[in-house]
């Protein structure tokens, strides 16, 4: 089912941190529930990052993508900018409020407030196309 891994079916890539933090694996926890929610798909960000080609031509093609960052470090946004794939909506958590630190026993309340604040990020809704996740080229990232 290759061919099935990078559909969106409609909703939202989400590319989350997933650092040596608090924030990092927020960001994850929270792209992890809204994928099991149905609201979005998380998506191989280190696919990404190591300039596969399916991976980068599914998140230029992608209709509607969330990038979360942790931190104002920023490694998120490095790793698109690099993969020369256009910033969508895009969160730090640090700037809603969520302290930075080495505690991985993650806060309920911090999960939810990320998960609020991507999907107030997209409006509240995901997509309402039906991309096939494919490439250009018919191609997908094979994950």
């Amino acid at each position: 089912m290759a061919e099935d891994c990078c559909a969106t079916n409609g909703n939202v890539m989400i590319l989350a941190c997933a650092g040596g933090s608090n924030v990092g694996q927020l960001s994850n926890q929270a792209a992890v529930e809204l994928t099991q929610e149905g609201f979005g798909k998380i998506f191989c960000l280190a696919g990404v990052g190591g300039h596969l080609s399916g991976f980068v031509q599914s998140a230029r093609d992608v209709p509607q993508m969330v990038a979360i960052d942790g931190c104002s470090v920023g490694c998120v946004k490095a790793i698109l900018e690099h993969a020369e794939v256009p910033l969508k909506q895009y969160l730090v958590l640090t700037d809603l409020g969520i302290e930075k630190n080495k505690n991985f026993n993650l806060a309920r309340a911090d999960v939810e407030k990320v998960k609020t604040a991507v999907k107030a990020s997209t409006g509240g809704s995901a997509a309402n196309g039906q991309p096939s996740g494919k490439t250009s080229s018919g191609s997908c990232c094979n994950c």
